[in-house]
This record gives structure tokens, sequence and C-alpha cells, in this order.
């Protein structure tokens, strides 16, 4: 099925593409949340009218995970675990715990947006947790776990 992209979408194409997907895909995800538009000669003609207003909303995304980027960048989470002597948690700290503290912190953080590529982090330390916010803008967020007293 072809269909033109409402906004940008990470392994697919980014706003006023035409791209073909399985029908499925653009059925169960794409139409529904207002993410594309079927790629006929209408829906072509009215998204030419609003590719500016489209294009501008998309830069304004951008823009706007690049300042919670930088506040994040400047921003040391500090997470408190229940933990052993020898340095192991009892348990772990996972993308939601780190979500948390940094929405405590101030800054908004979905649990989705935090990635932990070797999974759920299980000792004292200090670690580097990469953060997507949106496809664009990629960065790494400095997560120290400390033992509750």
């Amino acid at each position: 099925m072809r269909i033109i992209l409402q906004e940008k979408i990470a392994n697919l194409g980014t706003v006023g593409e035409i791209v073909s997907v399985k029908p499925g895909f653009a059925r169960n995800f794409l139409l529904p949340y207002g993410k594309a538009l079927r790629a006929n000669d209408a829906n072509i003609a009215e998204f030419e009218t609003r590719r500016v207003e489209l294009e501008a909303r998309a830069a304004g995304h951008v823009e706007q995970a690049q300042m919670r980027l930088e506040k994040l960048a400047a921003l040391t989470l500090t997470v408190e675990a229940q933990a052993s002597e020898e340095g192991r948690l009892f348990g772990s700290v996972g993308a939601r715990d780190i979500a948390d503290a940094a929405t405590k912190a101030g800054i908004d953080l979905q649990k989705s947006e935090v990635k932990l590529p070797e999974g759920p982090l299980r000792a004292i330390g200090e670690f580097e947790v990469d953060v997507v916010l949106h496809s664009d803008v990629i960065g790494k967020l400095k997560v120290v776990i400390k033992a509750e007293e």
C-alpha cells in the first residue's frame, strides 16, 4: 500500500515522502494514528497545500527534543536501590526507574525514550544510558546508582 507520511517515522521516511508499506501496518498503525494518508490524487493535492505547516510542526518537535536533551545532558540522575555489601543490587534499575527519577528532577522523560541495550542496571556505580527523544535526537544521560541507607 502506498502512503504519504505526515510525520517522520524511524526506519521508514520523513514528512511528505510517498512510501510503500504492508497493508496491515498502514491500516492498523499509520492511518488510525494520523501518521500517514493513503497516496491517492486527492490526498497528494491536499498534502501539498499543508506541506509547509507539517514540516514546521516536525521541525518544532525536533527543536523541543533538542532542548530536552540539553537539559538531560547537564543533569546527573541519582537512583537509590537496595544493595549488598559487594555492590550488587537486590533487583535492578530499569528504564522505568530512570524515567521516574528524571521526572522527579523536573524533566519529562518517558520509559520508551530510555534505551538499555545491555539490560537493566544491576550494580552500584556510575553509568551512561542512551536516550532517544526523537529519531534525530539521540544522546547520553549520566545515572548514578547508590545503595539505600
